[in-house]
């Protein structure tokens, strides 16, 4: 091992990156957790087995094989080579050089296979590139991937670009080194093999070239990572925890209000005792807990744990039947309104209360009270948007990672109907039909089966010429 001034200055970019990542995590975890609590314990082989299926095999990509196969060439890519940067990450630290080399055979199957990998990426990133700029894929389209979304899916693409170039610039012009000095490299390359003829013949050069793609590859997976939280991509690190959480009742089965269903069963069962009303920790009542979501901390945690895995992929939207015939509900813009609202109301500060900016702090209060206001309902998702959903759950089966918008969904229309009698007409008068005839129907109850003897006395009727 040869310790030197790069070793230390690799240290501390090491720790930099990976703790500036890790602040960024906790901040995020912090958000998901101010949702409402949802015991999601026990079932852990079958949680377990689904994340091995659908995270880690990416059962449900497959339902559409071109973009299936593209995905599966980045993703094993993404795991291979990460194993190099293993490699790199000891020797930054160690003042090594080619650390793994040490496992003979073994390294140069594996250096060849992610130089492999890495080719193959750049082809695929090239397809997705193409199918997202150029051709006319729909789920691509849409409001809510304009401007920062759509700008976030090609940077994603072109620094996948620029971090196999840096990892063939790096093997390339050691290969090259090593030939010039009549050595022999560890490992295997077969395509930067190829790409030797491009470098210069100056041991120098070739030197200094090897360094500039050494450094390049791991700065640039750091600062990679540290981008991961503010893009559609952070899903390749939030799909496992939401695949595990996801839900394992039947997909029709919708949840119950517990205190509706407190007050239901105590009317017809009066010796059913209803639980005594939430506590503050002083022993003062508890505020109420609102019916359904107006805003993102009445949603589940689970539900904001959607929001940061969205791929943005669209599958969800491009089989809504709503969608499909032209109305406003997008289940995608759903998922993403949430996660924008998140990130609005605890990141930003003018969200935050003004005690914790002190006396002196410069800010407009009518903007500040503006903010305070702005909830996901109404102020991201419309009602209209709402009540175009038909609860078919297309979206939830469609979704990669399992994500449920359905759920989001749900619980802003009960909001709606429990909390402002916002419902549309047609729901106000199954309603009253209910609660005056007990039926959804404007018949009395009495009248409810004259049409079995409107037919029975059609039936026995003689038909005559």
């Amino acid at each position: 091992m040869h310790f030197s001034i790069q070793n230390i200055l690799f240290l501390l970019v090491a720790v930099a990156g990976f703790g500036l990542f890790a602040w960024q995590a906790r901040k995020i975890r912090a958000n998901i957790l101010v949702g409402r609590d949802r015991d999601m314990s026990g079932h852990v082989n079958e949680r377990l087995w689904k994340t091995l299926l659908v995270a880690f095999g990416q059962q449900k990509m497959f339902k559409r094989l071109t973009p299936a196969f593209l995905h599966l060439i980045v993703y094993i890519g993404f795991i291979v080579i990460n194993i190099e940067v293993i490699e790199i990450m000891v020797d930054g630290l160690f003042g090594t050089h080619r650390f793994l080399q040490f496992l003979g055979p073994l390294y140069s199957a594996l250096t060849g296979t992610n130089e492999v990998l890495g080719a193959l990426v750049v082809l695929a990133v090239v397809a997705f590139w193409w199918r997202r700029n150029v051709g006319v894929v729909r789920r691509f389209t849409g409001p809510e991937l304009r401007a920062w979304p759509k700008l976030d899916a090609n940077v994603i693409l072109y620094v996948e670009v620029i971090l196999m170039v840096a990892l063939f610039t790096m093997n390339a012009a050691d290969l090259k080194l090593h030939q010039l000095e009549g050595k022999a490299l560890p490992g295997a390359f077969p395509i930067s093999s190829l790409l030797t003829g491009l470098f210069p013949d100056n041991l120098t050069a070739l030197a200094v070239l090897e360094r500039v793609g050494w450094w390049a590859h791991i700065v640039g997976i750091l600062c990679f990572l540290n981008y991961l939280p503010s893009s559609k991509h952070f899903h390749i690190i939030m799909a496992f925890p939401n695949v595990f959480y996801s839900r394992l009742v039947p997909q029709g089965q919708f949840s119950n209000v517990d205190s509706i269903t407190h007050e239901v069963k105590a009317m017809m069962d009066p010796s059913y005792q209803v639980p005594a009303p939430a506590t503050n920790p002083d022993g003062s009542a508890a505020a109420p807990t609102p019916f359904g979501a107006k805003d993102v901390d009445d949603l589940a945690w689970t539900n904001l744990l959607n929001a940061y895995s969205c791929t943005e992929c669209g599958r969800c939207t491009s089989v809504c039947p709503a969608n499909l015939t032209g109305k406003l509900l997008s289940p995608r813009k759903i998922i993403m309104d949430t996660r924008d609202r998140v990130e609005e109301k605890y990141n930003s500060p003018l969200i935050f209360h003004p005690s914790l900016y002190g006396p002196e702090a410069k800010h407009n209060p009518q903007e500040q009270l503006d903010k305070e206001n702005h909830t996901l309902l109404r102020g991201y998702v419309t009602p209209e948007e709402l009540w175009a959903c038909t609860t078919c759950n297309a979206c939830v089966e469609a979704c990669p990672v399992n994500i449920n918008p359905l759920e989001s969904i749900i619980e802003m229309r009960r909001f709606l109907v429990l909390e402002e009698s916002a419902a549309p007409n047609s729901l106000n008068v199954m309603f009253s039909n209910i609660e005056n005839n007990g039926a959804p129907w404007a018949f009395s109850p009495s009248d409810r089966f004259n049409w079995a003897d409107d037919l029975f006395v059609t039936e026995k009727t003689p038909v005559t010429a």
